[in-house]
């Protein structure tokens, strides 16, 4: 199929700090097929908070503090660009692309969603604002497409926002590097077990009851948090009552997430709510196990119990999986953990997707065979 001229996107974020959805919407955008798609991405934020570099494609930053502060600059932007397409990530400025998208009837919108908000709210410390619900509910609505991460994501926003089914595509998140597989003969077993957890410092993320587990566990082990957030002190108050300063290593921010991957032996989640995690697929690309609490948000789809980790479904079961695990190390080798995920979530295979979803919107009159 031949266009007569680049389809034109947009890619909308509300930052490039660190981030899930921050690093899989700029890694979509500059990898999609250049010949077919005029991209560009738009961040609300500043130049100085970019965590991300990018290349390749056209970059704009809105300088402004908030979304809400932006929607002048937004609503400019949609009016003189005149895009085939917008793709904004995460709530809050979904909401108001939804509400903006009145304006550019031509422009097709897609709202890419990056949690299970109906259970994230239970476990946030942030609280919608009153009426939010509603407002978010409603944006929805005049959204051409709604990118879900996970089925677990999808029945949510279906469910608790009443949008069309129709309007729902599942696509998950990619492995966005050339991970390798560890080597077998790179496993040196010893009797300190190595466990390591990447991710927020937040309520929703569990790192609470991951201590509490380890603080049941009677096996010797060294355990490394990677990352920082709100509820870090409340979080290392819990490791000093469990006694456990000792055998935990704190690090808030690094770029070498897979080194450490690698060098442990088990990856813990706590999380009592995911959007499609990423740091728990990137460690079975990786091909260190994992063990994660039962929670929606695309676990279950990831893991395969006894291929590459196991669920657990309380504290006691966590425990127990732990000590199973450390026995079948040997036996879950690493590149078995990792083909569970590289076939699945490849870049490739998620890239076509989009650009197959972004293709189907637009009229066949803007195609020639």
């Amino acid at each position: 199929m031949n266009y007569s001229s680049k389809i034109k996107i947009t890619f909308i974020l509300p930052s490039l700090r660190a981030g899930g959805a921050e690093r899989v919407m700029s890694f979509v955008a500059q990898n999609i097929n250049s010949k077919i798609f005029d991209v560009t991405l738009l961040i609300v934020g500043y130049e100085k908070d970019s965590q991300y570099n990018v290349s390749g494609i056209n970059l704009i930053f809105l300088n402004e503090s908030r979304v809400l502060k932006a929607i002048p600059k937004l609503l400019r932007y949609l009016w003189i660009s005149k895009q085939d397409i917008i793709i904004s990530a995460i709530g809050h400025l979904n909401t108001v692309m939804g509400l903006l998208s009145i304006f550019t009837p031509k422009t097709k919108f897609i709202a890419r969603e990056v949690n299970v908000n109906s259970v994230l709210k239970e476990h946030s410390e942030n609280k919608p604002l009153v009426g939010f619900h509603f407002i978010s509910s409603l944006s929805k609505r005049f959204m051409d497409k709604i990118i879900c991460q996970s089925n677990d994501m999808a029945a949510d926003v279906i469910n608790n926002s009443k949008v069309n089914k129709n309007k729902i595509i599942i696509i998950n998140n990619p492995i966005s590097k050339k991970f390798q597989a560890k080597k077998d003969d790179n496993q040196n077993f010893s009797e300190l077990l190595k466990f390591i957890t990447v991710g927020r410092l937040a309520k929703q993320k569990g790192h609470l009851r991951i201590l509490e587990a380890l603080h049941k566990l009677n096996i010797p082990f060294h355990y490394t948090i990677v990352g920082d957030g709100p509820e870090k002190d409340v979080i290392f108050d819990t490791i000093s009552e469990y006694e456990l300063d000792t055998s935990v290593t704190h690090i808030p921010y690094t770029t070498k997430v897979e080194e450490y991957l690698a060098k442990n032996d088990i990856f813990l989640q706590g999380s009592y709510v995911e959007g499609f995690p990423n740091a728990l697929l990137e460690s079975c690309a990786v091909g260190t196990p994992v063990l994660a609490f039962e929670a929606p948000g695309g676990i279950d789809e990831i893991i395969e119990e006894g291929v590459n980790g196991y669920i657990a479904h309380s504290i006691e079961d966590y425990v127990n999986k732990i000590e199973l695990l450390s026995k079948s190390l040997k036996v879950l080798k690493p590149r078995q953990v990792s083909n569970s995920v590289l076939s699945k979530y490849s870049s490739e295979k998620i890239l076509s997707q989009y650009e197959n979803l972004f293709i189907s919107l637009i009229e066949p009159n803007n195609l020639n065979t």
